[in-house]
């Protein structure tokens, strides 16, 4: 089974640095959360709201072993009147037997406000 895995940060400046760094603990938060191995992962989808643009986030991922053939995608968010500002959005797809209810999905920083009912309050 295919189970999507959610997750959401922010960044305070459109810095090549503030979006890698944000970008990385939001991965390995929900990398660590979700006990995911890269070789059961589908793909990755990465989007960013269009203040958001100094680098492609999904060079983050880049950063973790095993990681290098997975296949990821970055996007940019649709721009909705009042939607938050400064924000990267994962989507993992990932192969498991966890049920959906079991999946950990992470809001970090001022992105905690797009799904408080999901939002985990796990301390990684």
């Amino acid at each position: 089974m295919i189970r999507g895995v959610r997750g959401a940060t922010t960044v305070n400046i459109n810095s090549e640095e503030a979006i890698i760094t944000a970008t990385e603990e939001l991965f390995a938060k929900l990398i660590e959360a979700n006990q995911i191995q890269p070789e059961s992962v589908a793909s990755v989808l990465v989007s960013t709201t269009e203040d958001v643009d100094a680098a492609f986030p999904a060079k983050a991922l880049r950063k973790f072993t095993g990681w290098t053939y997975v296949p990821v995608m970055c996007m940019r968010e649709m721009p909705v009147p009042n939607s938050l500002k400064m924000c990267i959005r994962v989507m993992i797809h990932v192969n498991t037997n966890v049920s959906q209810e079991e999946i950990v999905h992470l809001y970090l920083r001022d992105a905690k406000v797009l799904r408080p009912d999901l939002n985990n309050s796990l301390t990684l």
